[in-house]
């Protein structure tokens, strides 16, 4: 039980995958989380990798360019990716059917089955601009995914809008994706012997229910 409990509470890494189309903001964001300042970015050829620390993890993020000749290279970068943060430019409504077949294409990669999605409506500082709702309407999120899983945000890489909240949201599911994970791993029983007595637990997680009860 204890090597769970050192897992569980040890400082971890996600892996973040940052996609979606070009011009969509997503090195921005990046760096806006990374060094909390909007820094002028050029279209991204490859790919930036940066660790952003938020709340005791470490988002270990691969921000992937999103012009049409590197999107049959993305796959190269699925292995071990805990959520998928999609940019969507929600200033951009000409782009939008784009998008949604990016989207789609992506979540039918076996590598990508489990992840967590997030999704970003960017650029809500701008007027006329469409909503969260609105975004993962057009994007027709539910066809390929349950609610439970992934959730769209309204954002501003450039003003920090949403950008936080959608951190929240999403540290919390890979959190508790990864946990209950890792408890699945291990034996589905154990037996605690504590004065002569033994109490008997289905699960690793109804025994550390049961400690957490009693503090």
């Amino acid at each position: 039980m204890g090597g769970i409990f050192c897992k569980l509470f040890r400082k971890r890494q996600m892996r973040v995958l940052l996609n979606g189309l070009d011009a969509a903001g997503k090195t921005t964001t990046l760096y806006k989380l990374r060094l909390g300042e909007v820094v002028t970015t050029i279209p991204t050829i490859g790919l930036n990798i940066e660790t952003v620390e938020y709340k005791k993890i470490q988002l270990v993020t691969w921000d992937v360019g999103g012009r049409d000749k590197m999107r049959p290279l993305y796959r190269h970068y699925y292995t071990g990716t805990d959520a998928v943060v999609f940019v969507v430019d929600s200033n951009d409504k000409e782009r939008t059917e784009e998008a949604k077949k990016e989207l789609h294409a992506i979540m039918k990669e076996d590598m990508l089955n489990e992840v967590i999605i997030v999704i970003m409506a960017n650029k809500q500082d701008l007027p006329g601009s469409m909503t969260p709702e609105e975004v993962h309407e057009k994007l027709d999120v539910n066809y390929i995914r349950k609610p439970t899983r992934v959730k769209c945000f309204g954002t501003s890489a450039t003003t920090g809008e949403g950008l936080y909240d959608m951190l929240d949201w999403l540290v919390e599911a890979v959190n508790t994706k990864q946990a209950t994970a890792l408890l699945r791993g291990k034996d589905e029983c154990v037996t605690v012997e504590k004065d002569s007595k033994s109490s008997y637990f289905t699960t690793p997680l109804s025994y550390i229910k049961h400690m957490f009860s009693k503090v």
